[in-house]
């Protein structure tokens, strides 16, 4: 019992690899699954028989692209495996997202969030009878669907599924997997958005510089400000971790923030933070919940004119942030930092504020400024980290169920 416990936990491993390089570099032929993996031709010959026996991957000839000779035989997801459906929360909308089980996009829309109705009751109506709509549209069975993936800022239980608290709902908790069970027996993952951005950075990295990557963190700049940071472990993984930075306190007893406390990195560097210094608001008021866009992109114009209270918004939010980030670098390691988030767009009159705040870090002024570099396109980012964390949770248990549907038929012959 013990050696068929052992063997099929090598069994499992092997098929992980073999899904993971089909996940990173697409349709593989034999000989290139075995290169990736480091698996002997004649374990990836079973690994991939049991897999297409179990309609989880199929195969395609593909003729050479001078017509002549044999067409390569290249393996590939089956991409009406299963389905994953993508949830991404933020302050002013809800995006959905339905992929299929190769990694494609189907279908996406958008719902924007009133500002008017508020609280966890309706948000919880409106998700439920999008989840279903998404599904509808692409006449999926609910069963059919094998994860939904959610992302919010704030803090989350990733084990339990607990949205504990967020910009939006404040303390009001949500455990997505409670609200989610009658309808759906798919899989629900709950994550921090700026964590999924690290990862998703982290793995481009990795791509690019091999193991000379070592770690990187992700700061997003808006309505709510996020860190993520992702570290290469010493056997190949990325541990990734989203401390709860926009809270920390950067003066004690300062300007009100939308957690309730006085003086977090947020209530300096949040949009709602901006507005409230470029109009000379009164520290105390009572954040607003969303701030239009529009809104500080006039007090950016302004700023770049010269307009003295609107250079010290921006001066006094990048400050705040240079601080956070000089204590983060303090605590774990230089590392290059990448900026993203639709706050970068005020980049140019921020950074001032944050290289001044940096450079308060001893590790910094012994080690020099670490690089700093801006990611336009955090969306893309964000969904991304959901792709990855999602199918490979989802590839994990499959590979037990094919593991569990083969060792039946062992015993049963």
């Amino acid at each position: 019992m013990l050696a068929k416990s052992s063997t099929e936990l090598v069994r499992q491993k092997n098929s992980i690899l073999v899904l993971s390089a089909l996940r990173r570099h697409g349709p593989l032929a034999h000989t290139e699954l075995s290169d990736f993996t480091k698996l002997s031709s004649a374990t990836v010959s079973v690994i991939t028989a049991d897999l297409e026996r179990a309609q989880i991957i199929e195969k395609a000839e593909q003729q050479a692209a001078s017509g002549r000779g044999r067409p390569r035989v290249l393996f590939s997801q089956r991409r009406d495996c299963g389905y994953l459906i993508i949830v991404v929360i933020s302050s002013d909308a809800v995006q959905y997202s339905l992929v299929d089980y190769a990694g494609r996009l189907i279908d996406r829309f958008s719902e924007e969030r009133s500002q008017e109705v508020s609280g966890v009751g309706p948000f919880v109506a409106a998700l439920r009878d999008a989840l279903r709509r998404i599904a509808a549209r692409s006449q999926l069975d609910h069963d059919k669907v094998l994860m939904i993936s959610i992302s919010s800022k704030g803090l989350v239980d990733n084990s339990e599924t607990v949205l504990r608290w967020s910009p939006i709902f404040g303390r009001d908790e949500i455990d997505f997997a409670a609200v989610l069970a009658d309808e759906w027996s798919a899989r629900i993952v709950l994550g921090n958005e700026t964590l999924l951005v690290a990862a998703a950075l982290g793995r481009q990295e990795e791509n690019n510089r091999g193991p000379d990557f070592r770690a990187m963190a992700a700061l997003s700049l808006g309505h709510s400000i996020g860190l993520g940071i992702v570290r290469r472990e010493e056997e190949g993984g990325h541990q990734v971790s989203a401390p709860n930075f926009g809270h920390m306190m950067h003066v004690p007893g300062g300007a009100l923030c939308r957690c309730g406390a006085r003086g977090c990195i947020e209530a300096y560097a949040g949009f709602y933070a901006m507005l409230r210094t470029a109009f000379d608001v009164p520290l105390d008021t009572i954040p607003a919940k969303f701030v239009p866009i529009a809104e500080l992109d006039k007090i950016a114009v302004s700023a770049r004119n010269g307009g003295r209270r609107n250079v010290l918004a921006f001066r006094q939010a990048g400050l705040a942030l240079g601080n956070g980030l000089s204590r983060v670098l303090s605590l774990h390691e230089r590392m290059p930092i990448v900026i993203t988030g639709p706050g970068v767009r005020y980049y140019d009159l921020l950074i001032e504020g944050i290289t001044e705040g940096l450079a308060e870090s001893h590790v910094v002024r012994m080690e020099g400024m670490p690089e700093l570099r801006v990611a336009l396109d955090e969306s893309t980012l964000v969904f991304d980290g959901h792709i990855n964390r999602a199918f490979s949770i989802i590839d994990n248990d499959i590979v037990k169920r094919v593991g569990s549907s083969i060792e039946l038929r062992a015993q049963a012959g």
